[in-house]
């Protein structure tokens, strides 16, 4: 098996992405489905970047790890305060469900804060990054809204950060 040395930027961010991790497996693991509480919760995460409302008096919380991590949880709290399911939702199944047509709010909702945006103006859009893992690959899923904040398209390539060309 041949062993590739990683740019000294790369392994950094790699260790960084990997402690991450770690201590976000710790928290999971302290945390059990219908018995776990908001505050158990919030104990362990923080406080969330977003609360969205499920409608049926539910909630989810959202935690990012962009843009240094490659995951982003979301949360869910039942209607009597007890966890009721944790998901990492940067995956292809997640992925697949952003559409065209769908708006930024829709997009934010379900794959949470991007790792970055960017605002290309001489063409009038706005294109937002999520770093995540395929395997044992670091990639970027991205999404490009129109001038109106309207996925036109979504694209997943292999993360400059893997390649140690760290411009993006």
């Amino acid at each position: 098996m041949a062993m590739h040395a990683l740019p000294a930027s790369s392994a950094v961010l790699v260790a960084l992405a990997v402690a991450i991790t770690g201590c976000d497996s710790r928290k999971i693991m302290g945390l059990e489905k219908g018995v776990s509480t908001e505050a158990d919760v919030r104990a362990r995460f923080g406080e969330p970047a977003a609360i969205y409302d499920d409608g049926d008096g539910g909630r989810t919380f959202e935690y990012p790890r962009q843009p240094a991590g490659q995951a982003n949880y979301m949360i869910s709290i039942g209607t009597d305060g007890k966890m009721t399911g944790l998901r990492q939702v940067l995956t292809p199944v997640e992925f697949a469900k952003v559409m065209p047509g769908l708006d930024k709010r829709q997009v934010r909702r379900l794959l949470g804060l991007p790792a970055k945006v960017q605002f290309h103006a001489l063409k009038g859009e706005e294109v937002w990054d999520w770093r995540f893992l395929s395997g044992p690959e670091g990639r970027v899923f991205s999404v490009t809204f129109d001038a109106e904040g309207h996925v036109i398209s979504t694209a997943t390539t292999l993360d400059p950060r893997e390649s140690g060309q760290l411009g993006g």
